[in-house]
């Protein structure tokens, strides 16, 4: 299966090295330039409207364009992008920029993950997942090393950025895998979904504002505490890596019992890394150290809010309620850049730990005071905690292969199938 999927896993590695080393580039040379504080989370939030607005523009485009030419598509659009970062320096121009190529990469991602969920048998779907989710998070931390390649005050790395992401086309478009139907999407019921797991709302936004400043203003922290590139580049790499290795534990303790509880344990602990984050100044060891735990336990949030979330509804609302939550996440993130901007300008650099730790002990609350008016009941099986980030709404039909409900689906197919079979038999047989 990963072989016939391995130019998938390529296309969507090549081009998050792109993005990555983009992502923390853009930081630090808009720092060169003199954006302002403000203005560099403006530059974040702008990515991450994007996201969303391609969110629900990109499926038409693809049902219009099919994979392979919307893959091809979108991927021109990003390069250009990339290229015109260094040819136009202005914010408004790179404004306009990142929101273009948020639209282009959930477009990216759409089709890449429906292409996988439709390939993938139902019995390999949560390795396939897992392997997609290593090269998402692989590629971003060994995106943050090509810094090493150039200064960013010159052009070379924007090149390096755009060729990874326009050789990512060439192993998808030269694929022979038929491509699949784009489903539509769910009904969005807010208020439903409220109702049946606050704290899993709750937590997407504490998330969402955290993660967002993490990634929208983090390069910009660390340049300002007066590090070199290279530490900047090891400081993200470093919290990526953390959100690698401490997910899966975190999870397998969050099975355990009242999800809730290890939401208050795991942003308590993230609160608690923010401080020392922001207390270990320019020091490289103890800054690092302090990511990578930040890393883990911050990304680990998301994961276990979807897991809450699927513990309380019934299985005919697990997608629709998954897919609120990535928007509710993305629209959240949307405001992170922009208020850890602001904070920063205003308080100095130390305001983005500060806002990591408002937006966990926010949560540590919320999630406290739910605790103390309800009693946790699943609803029909208890979900399976799966480290995953956020990408798009295809991603979640194949992390449901992992999930208790969707084996007692199978079951329950496989059943009617044998019945149906049985019936058609005995009906075949004489009097």
């Amino acid at each position: 299966m990963l072989l016939r999927i391995a130019a998938l896993l390529s296309g969507i590695a090549l081009l998050l090295l792109g993005v990555g080393l983009l992502n923390t580039l853009l930081a630090l040379r808009g720092a060169l330039e003199g954006f302002s504080d403000s203005q560099l989370g403006m530059l974040g939030s702008s990515y991450f409207v994007g996201f969303l607005i391609g969110t629900f523009l990109c499926p038409r485009l693809i049902q219009r364009m099919g994979h392979i030419r919307a893959f091809a598509f979108f991927t021109a659009v990003a390069t250009a992008c990339v290229l015109s970062h260094v040819l136009l320096i202005t914010p408004m121009t790179w404004l306009v920029l990142r929101a273009l190529t948020g639209v282009a990469l959930v477009g990216i991602y759409i089709v890449v993950e429906s292409w996988l969920n439709s390939h993938a048998a139902s019995a390999q779907r949560g390795q396939v997942f897992a392997a997609y989710m290593v090269c998402n998070l692989g590629a971003l931390a060994l995106g943050q090393q090509l810094l090493g390649l150039d200064q960013p005050a010159g052009f070379v790395l924007f090149v390096v950025a755009a060729l990874c992401v326009c050789l990512a086309a060439l192993p998808v478009t030269a694929t022979r895998l038929s491509p699949p139907d784009v489903p539509d999407a769910p009904p969005l019921a807010l208020h439903r979904y409220w109702r049946a797991a606050p704290a899993a709302l709750a937590a997407a936004v504490g998330s969402g504002v955290a993660m967002g400043g993490f990634w929208g203003m983090g390069a910009v922290y660390a340049r300002r505490l007066g590090v070199e590139p290279g530490v900047v580049a090891d400081f993200m790499t470093a919290t990526i890596l953390g959100g690698v290795a401490l997910q899966w534990p975190i999870g397998h303790f969050s099975d355990g019992g009242d999800r809730r509880r290890t939401l208050i344990a795991v942003a308590l602990l993230a609160g608690l890394a923010a401080i020392a984050v922001g207390l270990a100044g320019a020091a490289y060891w103890p800054l690092l150290g302090a990511a990578f735990v930040f890393g883990g336990a911050a990304f680990s949030i998301y994961p276990i809010a979807v897991a809450h979330l699927v513990d309380h509804l019934p299985h005919a609302d697990i997608l629709g309620g998954n897919t609120a939550l990535l928007l509710v996440h993305g629209a959240a993130a949307a405001c992170g850049p922009l208020l850890a901007g602001a904070l920063m300008e205003a308080a100095g650099p130390a305001a983005l730990p500060g806002q990591w730790l408002a937006a966990h002990v926010a949560l540590v609350l919320f999630a406290l005071w739910q605790v103390r008016r309800s009693v946790d009941r699943v609803v029909e099986a208890p979900a399976h905690f799966v480290p995953m980030v956020r990408t798009s709404a295809a991603v979640l039909e194949m992390m449901a292969a992992d999930q208790p409900w969707s084996e007692h689906e199978r079951q329950s197919e496989a059943a009617d199938a044998r019945r149906s079979h049985s019936e058609s038999d005995e009906g075949t047989q004489p009097c």
